[in-house]
Order: structure tokens, then C-alpha cells, then sequence
């Protein structure tokens, strides 16, 4: 893997990490913390918080479309070479 296909593998996932935050970070009308989407849970109570308040889901999401991102960031990569 070269440094230029690394480049866009990270810029791409970063940028999904993004939008993935903007379409799916919102619980009722506002943003949920960065904070709370990147903190592992530490307890079994609390990851059962997690779930019940939909953060878990919003979590899941949001890395999901950063994993999209990585993979569009391949794809391009792939594109440009040839």
C-alpha cells in the first residue's frame, strides 16, 4: 500500500466519520457530544444505558459510514493509478 493510497483512505473515512456525524448524531434536535460517541462504555449498566437511549445505534451508524468513506477512499485510489 503506498502513502498516497493511505492518504486517501484516511481523508475519505474522516470525511465519512463526518457526514455519518451530521446524518446520524441527533437524538431529538440536538447533536449528541463527541464525547459520548467516541468513550467506551465501561460497565455493563452503562452499555445497557447505551442501548436503551439509542446511542448505541448512533454509534454504529456513524463508524459505518466512516467505514464507507475508507472504502470510496480505496476505490478512488485504485481509479487514480490507472
Amino acid at each position: 500500500m503506498t502513502k498516497k493510497t493511505l492518504i486517501y483512505i484516511i481523508l475519505f473515512a474522516v470525511i465519512g466519520l463526518i457526514i455519518g456525524y451530521l446524518l446520524f448524531g441527533k437524538i431529538g434536535n440536538e447533536y449528541v457530544s463527541l464525547k459520548a460517541i467516541f468513550r467506551f462504555s465501561k460497565s455493563g449498566i452503562e452499555s445497557f444505558g447505551r442501548g436503551i437511549s439509542g446511542l448505541s445505534r448512533i454509534k454504529q451508524n456513524i463508524f459505518i459510514s466512516g467505514g464507507v468513506g475508507a472504502v470510496i477512499g480505496i476505490i478512488i485510489s485504485v481509479i487514480r493509478k490507472k
